[in-house]
């Protein structure tokens, strides 16, 4: 016998995938509560909308499963409708009706107005800056433009978002007044590419002007940069960075590689002597920055002799934050004519090597921390700890400041002054100074 669910004409958006998607999906729920819609983020509801993540095997597993698993219960009668959207459903959306044709609607990454439509909600333009934000209250992400026009060959992101698009800096100081008069302290910048910023409206790189504009909104605390490009990168931004206070000394920059070769291949438009001295001038304009990076492993052609000077490099370069990614063979990418020719044992065997070094590399960094006091944002409360961060440290992926709930109290969302403790390879441990 079919049951319904309890919480009828609930809607339970479900995230899959990167920061982007988590603001695309508050940007639904702020459109769907505007239109008076009961919504929720990952939680029971009777209709349920996955914005899923296209972006490599992992990712695209994930997505299809999370499809199927909210399918099956449909079938079974505990939820209602199911809606696909993102960046999987933009990229096979064929595919998906042929193979899963169970899902009610599918819809692509600029689907919006037609999603609403489908959830019985109208698409009102004037809400700019208007969001369900799922992050803790102190933080949010905002997002500066859509869409990439690099050329890399292994990613399948323009295929998914389509080309550069910035925001206008009125609307998105807008929207950070917004955020700040609901409690949010820190800024979280992201884009697929940061660097790009304003070339299409302002004619220029316009990033640095952006941040000025936001570091006199009220309010706002920190202001983070994500996902920055090494090639044609405005040095202005260094200079803001170093003169303004609300700009964390903290750059997340994906390098993706350092061989020669496989940076040609890659199409990234730089060499090992380019991005050597970028970093060289970073550390000379920002003495104190956190630079954090990601690499990928196990490219096409990528040989014991590539992956040797990449090694080597990461040796030297002591980044304060890496993550290392094994390559996916994508359809439809520059890099799909090559051969995926480095077996996937030792895709991973040099993933694990990369991330003992750089385990050692932070290791050593976090002790030098020991004894000095930092100014960290309180997240969350987890067992018996309260969790902040540094301003060297962005949510999820980086180091966390552990503080001891049974011997002290901290408010969760303020600033605290924490003197280090002790510290492990990916966490500091400390007290209130």
């Amino acid at each position: 016998m079919r049951t319904k669910s309890l919480k009828k004409n609930k809607i339970n958006v479900v995230t899959l995938g990167c920061s982007k998607n988590v603001y695309d999906s508050e940007v639904l729920m702020g459109q769907l509560r505007a239109n008076n819609k009961e919504v929720a983020h990952e939680e029971e509801g009777n209709v349920v909308v996955i914005n899923t993540c296209g972006f490599i095997a992992n990712a695209k597993e994930e997505s299809v499963n999370t499809i199927l698993d909210y399918v099956q219960r449909k079938e079974a009668g505990d939820v209602d409708k199911v809606f696909v959207t993102g960046c999987l459903s933009e990229r096979y959306k064929p595919d998906l009706e042929k193979e899963i044709p169970n899902v009610d609607e599918y819809f692509g990454t600029s689907d919006l107005p037609n999603l609403l439509k489908a959830l019985g909600a109208d698409y009102k333009h004037e809400l700019i800056g208007e969001r369900l934000t799922t992050t803790p209250k102190n933080y949010a992400y905002l997002k500066i433009a859509e869409g990439c026009d690099r050329p890399c060959s292994f990613c399948a992101i323009p295929l998914m978002r389509g080309k550069h698009r910035s925001t206008p800096i009125e609307d998105l100081v807008a929207e950070a007044e917004k955020l700040a008069a609901n409690g949010v302290k820190e800024l979280i910048l992201i884009a697929q590419d940061l660097t790009y910023y304003g070339l299409d409206l302002y004619r220029k790189r316009n990033l640095a002007e952006l941040l000025k504009a936001l570091a006199k909104v009220e309010g706002i605390e920190w202001i983070r940069l994500h996902y920055a490009f090494p090639t044609g990168f405005p040095m202005d931004v260094l200079e803001v960075m170093r003169n303004e206070p609300k700009i964390c000394n903290y750059i997340d920059i994906p390098l993706q590689h350092i061989s020669d070769s496989i940076l040609k291949s890659m199409r990234r438009g730089t060499t090992q002597a380019k991005t050597t001295k970028l970093l060289k001038d970073f550390r000379e304009a920002v003495p104190e920055m956190a630079i954090r990076t990601t690499l990928i492993v196990g490219y096409p052609g990528e040989t014991e002799e590539d992956f040797e000077t990449l090694k080597q490099w990461v040796q030297e370069m002591r980044f304060e934050r890496l993550g290392c990614f094994t390559y996916s063979h994508e359809e439809n990418t520059h890099a799909y004519n090559l051969e995926d020719d480095v077996p996937e044992d030792v895709k991973q065997e040099r993933a694990n090597i990369i991330m003992e070094i750089q385990s050692q590399i932070s290791w050593e960094l976090n002790q030098e921390k020991i004894g000095e006091t930092f100014r960290c944002i309180i997240d969350r409360k987890e067992g018996n700890h309260f969790v902040g961060r540094t301003e060297f440290d962005s949510p999820d992926v980086d180091n966390e400041v552990l503080i001891d709930a049974t011997k002290h109290y901290v408010k969760i969302g303020d600033f605290m002054n924490i003197k280090i403790t002790d510290a492990s390879d990916y966490d500091l441990f400390g007290e209130p100074a």
